[in-house]
């Protein structure tokens, strides 16, 4: 089998692992929970070769990307609810639609308007898609999914939460709370761990908010501080070899004074 430029042959390729009997019997097993568990991998090893820079890494990932949707349209077709097709055709129609400024007649748009525009479009999507259901009370926060990593979900609650008023305007006062969480920590730490742990979620959630106030990525900063913190303590890990010990063979006073070094280095 030689490979190809065509995504015509990748679905092909697709519907043949999936074939009973002949196809792959470890694809065979896959279902649309199995599979989520990939899918979200993939699309965070996407997001870590756009944080190094990797553009050759970057190619194989979105690879690997695309076969999830491939794999999860291609089950969706075999229980006759929509196929691959019916996937280009909603999103393509989705962004003509979203994007009045370029395929219509909303041509002076600046970005701030775009954006703004972009929400109101979606509502009415929302508005025509609840249309004939039961009535029913949604929450403002609705349509914020479970599976997204925690930092991110935290900002797009806030998000909703403020597009309906429950916000503050200052990111001062978003501050204040986050002192005011960290007092709660000290206060709880002599008592059960549980209380502390759920004091720390606080904190976290608080922290998040600020970053949002700040138009900042809380995900994506967390993910330079960890990278931070690895570089540093590479750092260490060398400066201590270089001296013949392993980081469980120094003080913690020692290697405090390494990551100084290290971070007056950056």
């Amino acid at each position: 089998m030689t490979p190809s430029r065509d995504i015509g042959r990748l679905i092909e390729i697709m519907a043949a692992l999936r074939t009973p009997k002949t196809g792959c019997p470890w694809d065979l097993q896959q279902n649309f929970a199995t599979i989520a568990p990939y899918t979200l991998e993939e699309a965070y090893e996407v997001a870590d070769a756009i944080a190094r820079n990797d553009l050759a890494d970057l190619e194989d990932e979105l690879g690997d990307l695309l076969l999830q949707v491939v794999f999860h349209a291609r089950m969706a077709q075999e229980q006759g609810a929509f196929d691959f097709s019916d996937v280009v055709e909603a999103i393509t129609a989705k962004l003509i639609r979203r994007h009045p400024h370029v395929f219509g007649d909303e041509r002076t748009l600046d970005p701030a308007a775009v954006k703004g525009r972009w929400e109101e479009i979606k509502a009415e999507e929302k508005a025509e898609k609840a249309a004939g259901e039961p009535p029913m009370k949604q929450s403002a926060l609705a349509g914020v999914p479970l599976a997204l990593p925690a930092l991110t979900r935290a900002l797009k609650l806030q998000a909703k939460a403020g597009r309906v008023g429950f916000d503050w305007n200052d990111p001062r006062a978003v501050l204040r709370k986050i002192r005011e969480e960290a007092d709660e920590i000290e206060e709880a730490l002599d008592g059960d761990a549980p209380a502390v742990a759920a004091e720390v979620g606080d904190l976290l959630f608080a922290a998040v908010n600020l970053a949002r106030h700040l138009r900042a990525d809380p995900e994506a900063l967390l993910r330079e501080t960890n990278r931070k913190f690895e570089r540093r303590f590479t750092a260490i890990e060398a400066a201590l070899a270089a001296r013949g010990k392993a980081p469980q063979e120094a003080t913690l006073a020692e290697m405090d004074a390494l990551w100084d070094e290290a971070k007056t280095r950056e």
